[in-house]
């Protein structure tokens, strides 16, 4: 069975970044998009990675354009988007697709571990990998990063 460092992405720059590099340290990966309504989740988001990196945790933003085509811009339009709005510093990657046939093998991957109703179904999926590179937990795009019960979650992650 596979696991989540089984898995690369790109970085917004074009370098690769896989996650076997991360493996023993807890994920946060979440598809994002910079038009939605919940792009305002970049500032919890933001918030989450400097209260737990201490602890391990990676948060790993993964751009896609596969709802409401809500992520038009190109990698670096991406990237200083969610630097001068949201102060994100956290690794953010090139755009995939998380759904259909072309969509990037950790969502497929993750959808597989968490079951249907984990499938990627807007912006903003969020998908916590434990230390073992196993599928912890997931949430929808309604789930704030900020919420008590998702703290709770990546607290007993961790």
């Amino acid at each position: 069975m596979a696991s989540a460092y089984d898995f690369s992405f790109e970085t917004l720059q074009g370098k690769p970044y896989p996650l076997s590099a991360l493996a023993g340290r807890p994920l946060l990966v979440v598809n994002t998009a910079s038009k939605c309504g919940f792009t305002p989740q970049y500032t919890a988001l933001q918030a989450v990675w400097k209260e737990f990196a201490p602890s391990g945790l990676v948060v790993i933003g993964v751009p896609c354009n596969d709802f409401g085509a809500q992520e038009p811009g190109s990698e670096e339009e991406i990237g200083r988007f969610c630097e001068i709005n949201y102060g994100v510093d956290f690794p953010m990657m090139s755009k995939v697709h998380v759904k259909g046939p072309k969509a990037h093998p950790f969502f497929t991957w993750a959808a597989g571990q968490g079951g249907f109703l984990s499938k990627p179904r807007w912006n903003f999926y969020k998908y916590l990998v434990n230390k073992n590179g196993g599928l912890e937990d997931w949430f929808s795009s309604k789930a704030s990063p900020d919420s008590k019960k998702f703290k709770a979650a990546l607290r007993k992650m961790l």
